[in-house]
């Protein structure tokens, strides 16, 4: 998916410190005595485009370096490309994007144990470290997750029950 370029002149706000005159960083950064304006670096050489990137659309060009060790996939890929259909400023955008990266950890797990490995869950959540410097969160954490965890049991047996379902061993008399 391809992003279509904006007219900058039909954003509200675009360019607002374009006039030097009404530099919003004056005073912090008085420029007048120095011999360049603006960027004083070449601008590096455009990298390739080997996989997919998403861009937003306030932006009318690819930044020249952008990352490619995890290019959109999956289900997450899917959400992330909804994602950028929004502007930066909606929050539809950052919370598809909070979304997109908890079915990625589920993806990844799923793509462990597929691949014939147990994920080290504790270990990647940090658990020792939580231990050593946060024991009362961790603790927290922990009879939170376990109240949440009895409680869901306790309404799916509520549930099965109510259905006329019996647990297996019980006789009627």
């Amino acid at each position: 998916m391809k992003n279509l370029p904006i007219d900058p002149s039909k954003v509200p706000g675009w360019g607002v410190d374009a006039n030097p005159k009404n530099d919003p960083t004056y005073p912090m950064r008085d420029r007048s005595h120095e011999d360049k304006r603006g960027m004083s670096w070449n601008r590096p050489p455009q990298q390739e485009e080997t996989v997919e990137i998403l861009q937003s659309i306030e932006r009318n060009n690819l930044t020249a370096v952008f990352g490619t060790s995890t290019p959109p996939s999956g289900v997450s890929g899917i959400l992330r490309r909804q994602a950028f259909r929004y502007s930066e400023s909606e929050w539809a955008h950052w919370l598809m994007l909070l979304a997109a990266d908890r079915v990625n950890v589920i993806e990844g797990v799923v793509e462990d144990l597929g691949r014939g490995r147990i994920p080290n869950i504790p270990g990647e959540m940090g658990i020792r470290s939580e231990l050593a410097h946060n024991r009362s969160g961790l603790v927290r954490k922990a009879l939170i997750a376990g109240a949440v965890l009895g409680v869901g049991i306790f309404a799916a047996r509520i549930a099965t029950y109510n259905k006329g379902g019996r647990r297996s061993g019980t006789r009627r008399s």
